[in-house]
């Protein structure tokens, strides 16, 4: 059995590289237009009320929207949208120029055509924790009609779900 390994950041991705995660974009509306990224760290954290939480760093682009943002956007991304989740992580992309579809939805925030589903929320905290904040937001619309698989992030890559 090797030996174990202190705790680091290089040990904390490592290990979370070989965590499976659904892939979704958050989306908020910021003052100089919409804002948006790409998430792995999404939870349902309760249903009654309804409740979900993403991690967003403090120094990406879309943090300073997000820090003020009222609502926000998490969309569902189905495994037809590699291109997509790759465009909302890539720095300095124009993530809502084309080919991105998108339209304004409830509460003004920026909702993505084509995903598996999709929610808006309420921001009700932002919770520091290191170089991240954990925002929880809790939800007030969404459509969960999509129906294509679901794209996932495993090992450093989009990847699709195999039976």
């Amino acid at each position: 059995m090797p030996a174990d390994l202190l705790a680091t950041p290089d040990l904390l991705r490592s290990v979370f590289r070989r965590h499976a995660a659904g892939v979704a974009v958050i989306t908020a509306r910021g003052d100089a237009g919409p804002v948006g990224f790409t998430a792995t760290s999404l939870a349902s954290v309760s249903a009654e009320p309804p409740l979900l939480s993403f991690g967003v760093g403090t120094g990406s682009s879309s943090w300073p929207a997000i820090a003020v943002a009222e609502h926000v956007g998490v969309h569902i991304l189905g495994e037809h949208q590699q291109e997509l989740a790759a465009t909302f992580a890539r720095s300095g992309a124009d993530r809502f120029g084309p080919p991105t579809a998108w339209r304004d939805g409830p509460e003004g925030v920026p909702v993505l055509d084509g995903v598996l589903a999709w929610l808006v929320g309420r921001v009700v905290a932002r919770v520091p924790a290191g170089d991240h904040r954990i925002v929880i937001a809790e939800v007030v619309r969404g459509d969960s009609t999509g129906t294509a698989r679901p794209l996932l992030y495993h090992q450093g890559r989009f990847n699709r779900l195999r039976d």
